[in-house]
C-alpha cells in the first residue's frame, strides 16, 4: 500500500507544489485547507498524476475541524506516515500599529494550528513507532525582521515547538523537522496582512513587499517542496532554504553586528 502525507495550507502556493511533489513520488496525498474549490483542483492534478488524493476543505486554525481531518485521513487511508504542516500567514507591521485581533488570527494561523495538527496524529505515529512531522517555519523564526514583530512571534514560537519535539520524539522513533523558507514568489500576498499608522504606510508596505518578490534571490514553491522532500527523505533535524540560510548564519554568528545593521537600516529609512 502507498504511503500517505498529509499537507496542510494545500490549495495553492507551496503547499500545492508540495502536494504535487510527493504524488509524484508516489504517495496518497491528504489536502487541507480553508477554499475548498482551489482544493478540489489540486486534488484533480494530483489524480491525473495517477495516484490517490482525498480534498478536505479545513479551517486548521480550528481545533474540531483538525480533530475531523484527521479522523477522516485516517478512515480513508488507514494510515498517515508524513505531516507537512505548511499553513500560514504573513503580517507586516510594528508592535504598536498591530492590534490584539491581529495577533490572534496570526498566532491561531501559525502556530496553534500546528499544535492541533500534531496532537492529532500523534497517538497514531506513537502506535507506529513512526512517522514524520515537518513544520515549514520561516526565517523570521531564525532571526528578527524589522516591523514584523507579531510574525516573528508566531515563527520563533514554530522553532520552539520544532527543536523541543524533535528531543522528545526522536526515541520513539518519530522523525521532526522545521523548514524555512525565505521570501516566497507564490501567491501568499493575498493573505498578507499589512498594517501602518495610516492606508498610505499600510499601501507602501504592501508595494515594498510586491516589489520584493520580483528579485533574483526569491525562492519558488518548488524550491521548498523539494527541501520538505529531502528533508524527510535525509532525516534531516532543520534546512533553512535558499541565500536566505546567509542572513541566519550571519544572525547566528553575529547577532550583535546583524541587529544593529538592520536598527540602522530602518533610521536610514525614516
Amino acid at each position: 500500500m502507498a504511503p500517505t502525507v498529509l499537507i496542510t495550507g494545500a490549495s495553492q502556493g507551496t503547499g500545492k507544489a508540495t502536494a504535487l511533489l510527493w504524488a509524484r513520488k508516489g504517495y496518497n496525498v491528504v489536502l487541507a485547507a480553508r477554499n475548498g474549490d482551489r482544493l478540489g483542483t489540486v486534488a484533480r492534478e494530483i489524480r491525473d498524476i495517477g495516484v490517490s488524493a482525498l480534498a478536505i476543505p479545513t479551517d486548521v486554525g480550528d481545533a474540531e475541524q483538525v480533530k475531523a481531518l484527521i479522523n477522516k485521513a485516517l478512515a480513508f487511508y488507514d494510515r498517515i506516515d508524513v505531516l507537512v504542516n505548511n499553513a500560514g500567514i504573513c503580517l507586516t507591521g510594528t508592535m504598536a500599529q498591530t492590534s490584539l485581533e491581529d495577533w490572534q488570527q496570526i498566532m491561531n494561523t501559525n502556530f496553534w494550528s500546528y499544535v492541533y495538527t500534531i496532537r492529532e496524529v500523534l497517538p497514531h505515529f506513537l502506535e507506529n513507532q513512526a512517522g514524520s512531522i515537518v513544520n515549514v517555519g520561516s526565517f523570521g523564526g531564525k532571526m528578527p525582521l524589522p516591523n514584523m514583530t507579531a510574525y516573528c512571534a508566531s515563527k520563533y514560537a514554530v522553532t520552539g515547538l520544532t527543536q523541543t519535539l524533535k528531543l522528545e520524539l526522536a526515541p520513539q522513533g518519530i522523525h521532526v523537522c522545521a523548514v524555512h523558507p525565505g521570501v516566497i514568489n507564490s501567491d501568499f500576498m493575498e493573505r498578507a496582512l499589512f498594517r501602518g499608522s495610516d492606508e498610505t504606510e499600510s499601501e507602501s508596505r504592501r508595494q515594498q513587499m510586491q516589489a520584493m518578490l520580483q528579485q533574483s534571490w526569491v525562492s519558488q514553491p518548488e524550491d521548498i517542496a523539494q527541501t520538505i522532500w529531502d528533508a524527510v527523505q535525509f532525516k534531516q533535524s532543520e534546512k533553512v532554504v535558499g541565500s536566505i540560510s546567509l542572513a541566519t548564519e550571519a544572525y547566528r554568528l553575529f547577532p550583535g553586528l546583524t541587529q544593529w545593521l538592520m536598527e540602522q537600516a530602518l533610521i536610514a529609512n525614516r
